[in-house]
């Protein structure tokens, strides 16, 4: 049986998907772009408050599911502009301890929705 994981705390979702979904231990999210949950405003004045706005987004969804950053195994980063990454990945890495943080790619796409600049999905294991 699967658990849906739905938090007010982030972005609600705009079509047939959840926020994430918990299955036995293991939580697959949805991918997060920088839309502030209490306004709906998309941030993107800089790379670095957007690549933070998603964090946070994805921080709501993780606490909804009664769980860190601690329990996050996998990420995937898509970005439009690799030379973005250095600054992306600041962001990103404040979130984890380097000695147990995930396993992750990043890859450069032509277009994310919204066209935001960054958007990001992780897997977590209680």
């Amino acid at each position: 049986m699967k658990k849906i994981i739905f938090t007010q705390n982030a972005p609600a979702p705009i079509g047939p998907y959840n926020q994430a979904v918990l299955k036995g231990d293991t939580l697959y999210t949805s991918g997060q772009i920088a839309i502030d949950p209490a306004t709906g405003e998309l941030i993107t004045a800089t790379i670095e408050a957007e690549t933070e706005q998603v964090m946070q987004n994805m921080k709501a969804v993780l606490t909804a599911a009664g769980m860190t950053f601690e329990n996050v195994v996998k990420t995937s980063i898509f970005i439009t502009d690799m030379a973005d990454f250095g600054k992306i990945n600041t962001i990103y890495g404040s979130y984890f301890n380097e000695k147990i943080a995930p396993a992750r790619e990043t890859v450069q796409v032509a277009c994310l929705p919204k066209n935001v600049n960054v958007e990001i999905t992780m897997i977590a294991v209680l």
